[in-house]
């Protein structure tokens, strides 16, 4: 289906593929993975005929379609969301409105609107609109907003309805880029199920490393060191175990051809003046210099582990709401909400995009003020909000590196330059002002001051955001020796499974919508969530 022979790409003076190789069979589900400004992006694009290859070619087959969703959305468009589901071309929409007026005129007899009905038909249009309204189902949106114009919804939501198109259109080849993003946990779990049975080929990039597990059956890494594409078989899980091995294999083959050599150079040094030897070591020369030499290789990239300070001790409750009320103008979304979080609590806010689970974080933080009800911090309680757009806690002179140290007193330089490493701040990265750091750096920085002086009750939205899979894992580790309390968002499930031990479902209430948001405790984590709430056979009828 996809074939890439030889490709060379040099992007601003640096080369980022070089001669490389790579294939997608028919029905194939491959990840394309490498750390971030490794070339994954580019390499899509030149997928995609957007940018071209210095040399070699990309060849695909003539009879395949290639459907593409990017990052983000343009400008949404006054386009209501089935019709972006249904993929619907300007000669459909004619088509339709032919169609509409001859039904609502009940003048069905014309031929123009015989004429439409064909073409419409011909086109799969009366096939279309119930499969949009299955899978914008599956994504999270309910039948009042199918016939709303896009442009009344987020960025998040219009993604989800481009996402729909395409799923909807069932291109040979599906190519996506970070999927995942825009989507809860729930319409995750949704798309992972409907993903497993699809039937064209899947190339994506994603920072999910739950996701690609369960859907993925060969990996390609973009080597940054080699420039090459390197393919292996198995999801990630296998990918990480196989790249290791193949590490260890190339260290041994290094060590293996130097000790080669070294015997080579001390038989030419020890009977280079001996007459009688001559020959032997004029031709241990010239196998010396035949010899294609390994380079050293380099030890993958891997978590970076650091030890931060601890913070104090908090009493055993840490925090108490009590008959909490909460509405956005006219539309409630909690009243008579109790909850209690204590020390050493580990819960995750799952539920649907808008149900509350954000506003109950905010609630928590003391950043929202509350309609009604009590809310109790106890009084050792130390609150640190992590929000995905909180840049305000920046001082907008202060270098990256300037704004680390000043959070923690005890810090050292390279210790704070190890850690904001970690966290995708390369070298000269660290000497930028705040002022001039992008939304996804500004966010990643506080979550770096957040590491170095960590509260004794975290509180942080969708923390994964802007990170990348070793990102995550470092944040992880860090979290899991984290000895405070942890209430998070997020739909990463790696993320969840390895951190929460207790999950609040937070769900509309659609039969009573004035009795606030449901909430629910399980007081388990990801796993034991997804089975005592029937989730998971909920999701498996799901099919492509």
């Amino acid at each position: 289906m996809l074939t890439i022979h030889k490709l060379t790409k040099t992007l601003g003076g640096r080369t980022l593929l070089r001669e490389a190789e790579m294939s997608i069979n028919w029905g194939e589900r491959v990840a394309l993975v490498g750390p971030n400004g490794a070339g994954k992006s580019t390499l899509f694009r030149m997928i995609l005929d957007e940018d071209s290859p210095d040399e070699g070619t990309i060849e695909r087959d003539e009879y395949a379609i290639t459907g593409y969703l990017p990052q983000e959305a343009g400008e949404p468009t006054d386009e209501t969301i089935l019709e972006i589901a249904m993929g619907i071309t300007p000669e459909m929409i004619g088509l339709l409105r032919i169609i509409r007026i001859g039904e609502a005129t009940g003048d069905l007899s014309t031929p123009e609107f015989a004429h439409a009905q064909d073409q419409f038909t011909a086109l799969n249009g009366y096939q279309l609109e119930p499969k949009a309204k299955k899978i914008l189902h599956g994504l999270g949106f309910k039948t009042d907003d199918f016939n709303k114009p896009a442009r009344e919804y987020s960025g998040g939501w219009v993604m989800r309805a481009h996402l729909a198109r395409l799923l909807t259109m069932e291109p040979d080849l599906l190519m996506l880029d970070e999927p995942t993003n825009h989507l809860d946990l729930l319409s995750l779990l949704w798309l992972q199920r409907y993903l497993l049975n699809y039937s064209g080929a899947i190339l994506m990039i994603s920072h999910d490393r739950d996701f690609m597990d369960t859907i993925i059956e060969t990996v390609i890494e973009i080597d940054p060191d080699a420039a090459a594409l390197i393919s292996y078989t198995g999801n990630y899980t296998a990918f990480l175990d196989q790249r290791e091995k193949r590490y260890d294999l190339q260290v041994q083959a290094y060590r293996n051809q130097n000790k080669e050599i070294e015997a080579h150079q001390e038989f030419i040094e020890r009977f280079r003046q001996i007459g009688s030897k001559a020959a032997q070591v004029q031709s241990r020369i010239k196998l010396v210099e035949k010899i294609e030499r390994i380079e050293k290789p380099r030890t993958p990239r891997k978590p970076f582990k650091f030890n931060f300070p601890q913070p104090p001790r908090s009493n055993q409750k840490v925090i108490d709401l009590q008959k909490i009320g909460q509405s956005y103008g006219e539309k409630r979304i909690y009243k008579d909400l109790d909850l209690t979080i204590e020390r050493g609590d580990r819960m995750v806010l799952v539920g649907p995009n808008g149900a509350g689970k954000s506003t109950l974080l905010k609630i928590l933080a003391g950043v929202l003020p509350i309609d009604g009800g009590k809310r109790e911090p106890g009084y050792a309680t130390k609150i640190g909000y992590y929000s995905q757009h909180r840049a305000e806690t920046l001082n907008e002179n202060n270098t990256v590196l300037e704004e680390v140290l000043a959070a923690c007193s005890t810090l050292r330089d390279e210790e704070a330059r190890s850690i904001l490493g970690s966290f995708l701040f390369r070298r000269t990265d660290v000497e930028k002002r705040c002022g001039v750091l992008s939304g996804g750096e500004k966010s990643r920085l506080n979550l770096v001051k957040f590491l170095v002086d960590p509260p004794n009750l975290l509180l942080m939205d969708e923390p994964t955001t802007h990170l990348d899979i070793l990102s995550i894992d470092s944040l992880v580790q860090a979290l899991k020796n984290y000895e405070g309390t942890l209430v998070f968002i997020s739909h990463d499930v790696h993320f969840i499974r390895t951190l929460a031990e207790t999950t609040l479902h937070v769900t509309r209430n659609e039969k009573n919508p004035e009795s606030g948001a449901l909430v629910t405790r399980y007081t388990g984590g990801y796993d034991y969530f997804i089975e005592k709430s029937g989730l998971n056979d909920d999701r498996s009828a799901v099919t492509a």
